[in-house]
């Protein structure tokens, strides 16, 4: 395989900072003492999960995962999706907030809320770090978003290709 070559779009400090912010909006819009289960979707989400758990200042935060297909091994959605792992957690009756790395068709993620509105949840509201908008293919109502970004393929901060350069510390364009 050739090797790919990568530009910086987004800078570690850039994602930190806005992780903060992100973290003090999630913290203002639940009361302290509300049971909020933060669900990421696998496998991108969980570097960002990771440390925008860290800046809520919930009580009763609960974590779980979901993985859910629509890329496979390529750089394009196939547009059918396919729950890889569902939850442990019983969500009945709790608040929940998917986090996504990365919003981009937004089929998957409609996908994922028609699943989770039918489970009898108190409330229900989606962060993603990145968007891609000029990409959607549904309405979607994203209530927190890191970046916006151009319809560029990205890597990094937990996102991959081909199941690689999910470890460097910053978001990057694949040229």
């Amino acid at each position: 395989m050739k090797q790919k070559t990568l530009e910086v779009m987004i800078s570690e400090q850039e994602i930190q900072e806005k992780i903060k912010e992100l973290g003090k909006a999630i913290t203002n819009d639940y009361s302290k003492d509300n049971e909020v289960v933060v669900i990421g979707v696998l496998k991108g989400a969980c570097v960002f999960l990771s440390d925008l758990i860290r800046q809520m200042k919930i009580d009763n935060v609960y974590i779980d995962f979901m993985s859910v297909s629509s890329y496979g091994m390529s750089t394009e959605s196939s547009g059918v999706v396919r729950i890889l792992k569902d939850l442990d957690l019983e969500i009945e009756g709790k608040h929940v907030l998917i986090v996504e790395d990365i919003i981009d068709t937004g089929l998957t993620l409609q996908y994922l809320t028609k699943n989770l509105q039918t489970r009898n949840i108190k409330s229900l509201k989606i962060c993603t770090l990145l968007d891609k908008p000029s990409r959607r293919k549904c309405e979607l109502n994203i209530d927190y978003s890191g970046f916006i970004i151009p319809d560029k393929f990205i890597v990094g901060y937990g996102i991959d290709y081909a199941e690689k350069y999910r470890n460097l510390p910053y978001i990057a364009s694949v040229e």
